[in-house]
């Protein structure tokens, strides 16, 4: 076994997250990027401690992940939405500006990812990040559910358990 599959087994059995959907339209019914994020976590044997649907408001976003790495039960943010180019687009910056590490690989193999196996050229309008605030992960993913689908199934799901034992290592 190599070191990162050994990091991946120390790795706690489950995560709790909270999922987060950004946007000025979408309720639970019509949320299918949210809806398809939970099934996915779900499915990967992650809990489900929250979800939640807010307006695309950078204060508003920022005080709900605030929230969350206050609150013990809640180990991982997961976002979507809000993370284009557009005026109302403010995810990307609530997110970053709080972050105390961030993971730059995250936004980048997204990209990657996003621009060999799905949409070209237009990945370099997505604003995916990640990072920790205190001990909680946190990830800001695109709201279309190709989006959601490609960075769960190929990076966060195969990953979580072990972010969540190195935010938690001690040295």
């Amino acid at each position: 076994m190599n070191s990162v599959d050994q990091h991946r087994s120390e790795g706690p059995d489950t995560v709790s997250c909270m999922i987060i959907t950004v946007s000025d339209t979408r309720n639970k019914e019509t949320d299918t990027s949210g809806q398809l994020m939970i099934a996915l976590l779900q499915e990967a044997g992650y809990t489900i401690s929250q979800y939640v649907i807010v307006k695309d408001d950078y204060d508003g976003v920022r005080e709900l992940i605030y929230e969350a790495a206050s609150n013990k039960d809640i180990q991982a943010v997961l976002l979507t939405g809000g993370t284009g180019i557009s005026s109302r687009d403010t995810t990307y910056e609530a997110v970053s500006s709080i972050l105390d590490r961030e993971l730059p690989g995250f936004g980048e193999i997204f990209r990657f990812l996003s621009f060999t196996e799905d949409i070209g050229s237009a990945a370099i309008m997505s604003r995916a990040t990640a990072g920790t605030v205190g001990t909680t992960a946190v990830f800001s993913m695109p709201g279309s559910k190709g989006a959601v689908k490609l960075a769960l199934e190929r990076i966060i799901i195969p990953e979580l358990r072990h972010v969540i034992r190195e935010i938690h290592k001690r040295s």
